[in-house]
């Protein structure tokens, strides 16, 4: 089997995992769709938890690679919006981890762990671009911790009220309204702290 047809296995297994979450497929599903034996699935990943994981760490490379280092991005706020945007509209599928976050439970240390780390990269990311220079709202770390995690977490929830709506525009409502709560907090903070 060629690394190809590996490729092609866990772009499956991702499909799969954003449409019906890591319990909503079986291997026998990857193989049908491949059009290969279930025990060709096996020869790349032994069991489903490696898949899951290898899914999770590929989309989490890719995601912070289209990201790229906030410092070179001339808005990197948006330059993250368009991210998740691009998921929804593109694919029209959640955020791969997103839907992890949600079977967490259920699911095996070493695919929670990727998605887990999905999530410490994007607030980092976040982080990193909040606290330059003239972005809205930079201020003391706990503080940017605390931004990065609600911005994290109103894109991944209205990747979820858009799709349970059927409407992409939710979405970009949500959005909006985050920056306009970021520039309301920035002017407070100017009032308070004058120059």
């Amino acid at each position: 089997m060629t690394a190809s047809k590996a490729g092609e296995i866990l772009d499956i297994a991702e499909r799969l995992v954003r449409r019906n979450g890591y319990n909503g497929f079986s291997f026998r599903d990857i193989a049908s769709a491949a059009g290969i034996k279930s025990a060709s699935v096996h020869y790349h990943f032994p069991a489903k938890s490696d898949l899951g994981a290898a899914v999770a760490r590929r989309y989490t490379e890719r995601f912070m690679a289209a990201l790229g280092d906030p410092g070179a991005s001339r808005d990197p706020m948006n330059t993250y919006v368009a991210a998740f945007r691009a998921g929804l509209t593109q694919d029209g599928q959640m955020c791969l981890c997103g839907v992890l976050g949600a079977e967490n439970t259920a699911l095996p240390a070493e695919v929670a762990g990727e998605a887990k780390r999905f999530c410490e990269l994007n607030t980092a990311w976040l982080e990193r671009a909040l606290s330059r220079p003239g972005q809205l709202g930079a201020a003391e770390d706990a503080s940017l911790r605390r931004q990065a995690l609600v911005i994290l977490s109103a894109l991944e929830g209205a990747m979820i009220v858009a799709r349970n709506l059927g409407n992409l525009t939710v979405f970009d409502e949500i959005a909006t309204g985050l920056t306009e709560a970021r520039l309301l907090e920035a002017r407070q903070a100017d009032k308070g702290n004058p120059r």
